[in-house]
């Protein structure tokens, strides 16, 4: 599933090709692409018609298009392998296309060179979707509420994140996943993060101290700005941009998808444990697993 930094470039790419342009029709090709949307693909099409887009927002992994005037959103779900393309009319329609929103190309914001093209919803598992949401007081979509804001928001707050972590009774990687502490971080950059701040996965968080903590921040920060700078991390088809390039992060992974591999800081080779139906990558001489009380 991508995370912010992959999310991210999409956003920035759409914010180029579909803000302040004016939705003309929508087509919804596959159902499942709607489920989340109570009205179906009839009302999410017909609510979305005339509406004009505004500049695209991402919070962590989720990414919304607020419609000008508008207390009202659509959320874009990408889950394993959505793809939101800007495609020119008339191309030829992908296998698995799901949605398809045409634009009157009369918006006064619309980008130079995005006219006679369309923004469309691809999803090879049907995982994903587009729906429509009320905006929170914060112009949140309302169902998305209760996530934090993420390590690159800056007004994310490293104090009330400290002392949020030694008040849970659970482990560094857990708590870097849970998206109600901290938004944007997923199994890929965890793990990096976790190696270049020499902490093993499982090290509890109540013992973390304050400077540990904004160390591994500052780690987190750093290798999700990495990425950003390359396109993000593309490890198949399925995660690309809106212009369907792929991120090239992968050749720069540290520890994620490096098993037996040796460490880049000491040569030990590198392993994977399962781990919530994930696996994690650490170093084992780097990152040394906690004590366990006797």
């Amino acid at each position: 599933m991508p995370e912010l930094p992959e999310v991210e470039v999409v956003r920035r790419g759409l914010e180029r090709w579909v803000a302040g342009r004016i939705v003309e029709a929508v087509e919804v090709l596959h159902p499942r692409a709607v489920r989340r949307h109570p009205g179906g693909g009839a009302d999410f099409a017909a609510r979305l018609r005339g509406e004009t887009v505004g500049v695209p927002q991402r919070r962590g992994k989720y990414l919304w298009l607020p419609l000008e005037g508008r207390d009202l959103s659509v959320l874009g779900h990408l889950g394993m392998s959505g793809q939101l393309l800007v495609q020119p009319e008339g191309a030829p329609d992908e296998k698995h296309l799901r949605i398809r929103v045409r634009f009157t190309d009369s918006g006064s914001g619309s980008a130079t060179g995005a006219a006679g093209t369309e923004l469309r919803f691809v999803d090879q598992r049907t995982f994903g979707g587009l729906s429509l949401h009320e905006n929170t007081a914060d112009g949140l979509p309302d169902v998305i509420a209760h996530i934090a804001r993420d390590p690159l928001d800056p007004l994310f707050d490293e104090v009330a994140y400290h002392l949020a972590l030694r008040a849970r009774r659970t482990t560094v990687k857990r708590a870097l996943l849970d998206q109600s502490l901290i938004s944007g971080v997923g199994n890929i950059y965890a793990d990096e993060a976790l190696w270049r701040a020499r902490l093993h996965y499982e090290r509890p968080t109540a013992n973390l101290t304050r400077p540990r903590s904004t160390e591994l921040l500052g780690h987190v920060r750093d290798v999700m700005n990495a990425a950003l700078d390359v396109g993000g991390t593309s490890f198949d088809s399925l995660y690309v941009n809106v212009n369907g390039e792929s991120g090239y992060f992968d050749r720069s992974l540290d520890a994620y998808g490096r098993e037996d591999e040796p460490c880049r800081r000491c040569g030990t080779p590198m392993r994977r444990r399962p781990w919530m139906n994930r696996s994690s990558y650490f170093c084992p001489r780097c990152q040394r697993p906690p004590r366990v009380a006797s």
